[in-house]
């Protein structure tokens, strides 16, 4: 069977759709993965993908196309090219999958499944139905099993990526906790102040701490990094960022890509998490970490991209106290 697996959104959101990929890999003969561009590096270190498809939605991402931009006829002659015998359309909890779903009727995919609250009419053949209180990797893995799509004897069902390259030549020689300043919603950053501070009473409290960030982050990694630790802003793409994170003790991240990127490598995680989205479905899943946040704050559920609160209190109010003293905590528990 070749199935096509569907997710249209973030790196974050791809990697926690890796267990639900694998699932299908289990019984297809091809598996083709259907993402955006901002998707499409953490698509590329899941394993199970066989083929990339790469086209971004008009109704995803912070600054989507247009209709026209996006060119959804010439997708829909992609795809029935690749004569698809089955499709899985993965969406978060807020996130209707009928528009996919639509693309790929048109495309003449022969069997459709998907997680949804609307009917759906003829456009799915699998209607599941989310459950409540699951994270998006366990929903996302209900989802596959509604069509008929279950994880290989042996899988533990957590995050995972292919192995990632020796990173020392980076990080130096010994032990290190990795802080990752930067995330893609301000509302989901904990401030630049915040973790200068953090980076400095690690410091002090024994740890050798290196800070990463995108290229488009190496002025907040470099403010952050000060004189005391390893700035690796700008010098890693995603394949050497999971190799950085993997050799990790700890990974300090607010809730964003390398969050999930560092549990998909095992490594532990303190968690910065606004309650913009709600923790139990973008917590780290799978490896031990501690959230630190208010997660009653105002702002909770808001969806929001900046944070709609003066002073930003539900990250803000956190002290580089309270970071250290996690860290603490997680290396006790593995140690």
């Amino acid at each position: 069977m070749k199935t096509l697996v569907v997710r249209l959104d973030s790196f974050g959101d791809v990697l926690l759709a890796g267990p639900a990929v694998r699932a299908v890999a289990a019984s297809s003969r091809q598996v083709t993965m259907l993402c955006g561009p901002r998707g499409e590096p953490a698509a590329r270190l899941l394993p199970g993908v066989d083929e990339l498809m790469v086209w971004e939605a008009p109704w995803e991402g912070f600054d989507p196309p247009t209709v026209q931009e996006a060119d959804v006829e010439g997708l829909v002659r992609r795809l029935a090219d690749a004569a698809f015998d089955a499709a899985l359309v993965l969406t978060s909890f807020h996130q209707s999958p009928l528009p996919t779903a639509l693309v790929l009727r048109l495309a003449g995919v022969r069997r459709i499944g998907a997680d949804s609250v609307d009917h759906p009419g003829r456009l799915l053949d699998a209607r599941h139905r989310r459950l409540p209180g699951r994270h998006e990797a366990e929903a996302a893995l209900d989802t596959a099993a509604a069509m008929g799509f279950l994880p290989p004897p042996g899988d533990d069902g957590r995050l995972r990526v292919l192995p990632p390259p020796d990173t020392i030549a980076l990080t130096g020689n010994g032990p290190y906790v990795v802080l990752h300043p930067g995330a893609s919603a301000p509302a989901r950053a904990w401030s630049p102040e915040r973790c200068a501070e953090a980076v400095e009473s690690l410091s002090d409290a024994g740890h050798r701490v290196v800070v990463t960030g995108g290229p488009d982050e190496v002025g907040l990694t470099r403010k952050v990094s000060g004189d005391t630790a390893v700035d690796l802003g700008g010098r890693t793409d995603p394949r050497t960022l999971a190799g950085v994170l993997r050799t990790a003790d700890v990974v300090v991240c607010g809730n964003t890509g390398p969050t999930h990127l560092a549990a998909a490598v095992g490594t532990p995680v303190v968690s910065l998490f606004a309650p913009v989205v709600p923790a139990e479905r973008w917590a780290p899943y799978g490896v031990p970490s501690v959230l630190l946040g208010d997660q009653n704050a105002p702002c909770a559920d808001t969806r929001a991209l900046n944070c709609p609160v003066p002073g930003h209190p539900c990250l803000d109010e956190v002290t580089a106290q309270d970071v250290v003293a996690a860290v603490q905590k997680l290396l006790g528990e593995i140690t």
